[in-house]
């Protein structure tokens, strides 16, 4: 991919990247099954058991759907297209990043701090899935 949203060259490696779970965020918190409104692997056949608990809240569906259509954008860019404050959009990055699904870069442009967010490879999957899932709901269509 060659979209950048206010960022710049893709120069991240995420080879490096080191991935924390805990919280009930991540990958093995929704491969444990459970109830009703747990993510992917619920006990009952309907789709809704399939949905992704740390995608499914709205602002982190936002941003995974923003981050979907490019590279990586920066933080600012992010924070303004999905209308939030710089305290809410950096809680639910460091849910999606915990989960491994978004990769944050720290850099400093002149004297200037400056983020930009990528999604990984594992977040694409996910944000694909979850996107399948809600089809299959709203399309009525079985498993």
């Amino acid at each position: 991919m060659a979209n950048d949203a206010h960022g710049g060259a893709n120069d991240a490696e995420e080879a490096g990247r080191t991935r924390r779970t805990g919280g009930g965020t991540g990958r093995a918190a929704r491969d444990t099954g459970g109830g009703a409104g747990s993510a992917g692997g619920g006990t009952g056949s309907h789709p809704r058991h399939d949905l992704d608990d740390v995608i499914h809240a709205p602002v982190r569906l936002s941003i995974m759907a923003a981050l979907s259509a490019t590279d990586k954008a920066e933080f600012r860019f992010l924070r303004d297209t999905i209308e939030i404050s710089d305290s809410l959009l950096s809680k639910h990055v460091i849910t999606l990043e915990e989960a491994g699904y978004v990769h944050v870069e720290k850099a400093f442009v002149g004297k200037r701090p400056r983020t930009w967010l990528a999604m990984t490879d594992e977040g694409r999957r996910a944000f694909h899935d979850y996107v399948s899932v809600l089809r299959r709901l709203t399309e009525g269509s079985p498993q």
